[in-house]
């Protein structure tokens, strides 16, 4: 998403009643039992993908204590949590793309719903590989503007590994590959930095806009809808948001 519809929806999250956090940190708590199990530790210098959800998490303002009890459960050998990842692709209103990501427990629970939502709010569900190839993989990392420097950002993202860096009036968006997010995380940590948000997502190449009111609706409907779900981890799209 670009900039500004990223920092909208942080600050959509950050502004979520209670049950809203509730679920938001349930999605990331069964992202980090995942991530435990098949990292084969609760170690995050030892898991990559760990140490990303534990900053996924303190981005949300997840508690520690929920963070060390989430992991601990995981490495408990009473677990019998089991999940799987799924990524569904397809398109919204005007031939919007999205990706779903979710980790589920029923495919034959979390399809059908995927199928409806798409079909009710004038998309429909693709086959795997039919928009995602219009997607990059990058980390991103969303800092507060606040008072902080822009070239001084700037310079401490280049050299701490991040690959871009963009700026706006609310915060400084910085890019980087996957494999080096967790790197340019941990030095930028190391220097005070604090995250509104910091995840290795999938980007758009491309946006489109919607100009007819209906489909704005739409298309918004289609993307909380998806979000409410539990199974539902991330959702995707290349709709470029006002």
């Amino acid at each position: 998403m670009s900039g500004h519809s990223k920092w909208h929806n942080i600050q959509k999250t950050k502004g979520a009643a209670d049950a809203k956090r509730s679920q938001i940190f349930t999605k990331i708590a069964r992202e980090m039992i995942v991530a435990v199990k098949t990292g084969g530790s609760g170690d995050p210098a030892n898991n990559s993908r760990l140490a990303t959800v534990i900053a996924k998490a303190k981005a949300a303002n997840m508690p520690n204590d929920n963070i060390k009890r989430t992991i601990d459960k995981a490495l408990g050998s009473g677990n019998t949590d089991s999940y799987e990842n799924v990524v569904y692709e397809g398109y919204g209103p005007c031939g919007v793309a999205v990706i779903v990501e979710a980790l589920t427990d029923n495919r034959n629970r979390t399809a059908p719903f995927v199928r409806h939502i798409f079909d009710k709010y004038g998309g429909n569900l693709g086959a795997t590989g039919c928009v995602s190839w219009s997607f990059d993989q990058k980390g991103v990392i969303v800092i507060e503007r606040e008072d902080l420097d822009e070239d001084t950002v700037m310079m401490d993202a280049l050299d701490a590994g991040a690959d871009d860096m963009s700026a706006d009036e609310d915060c400084f968006e910085i890019t980087t590959s996957p494999d080096a997010f967790g790197d340019v995380l941990a030095k930028l940590e190391e220097k005070g930095y604090v995250f509104a948000s910091a995840e290795v997502e999938m980007v758009p190449q491309n946006y489109v806009k919607l100009e007819n009111e209906e489909d704005v609706k739409n298309m918004e409907k289609l993307i909380d809808f998806l979000e409410e779900n539990d199974d539902v981890q991330n959702v995707y799209h290349n709709w470029e948001q006002e």
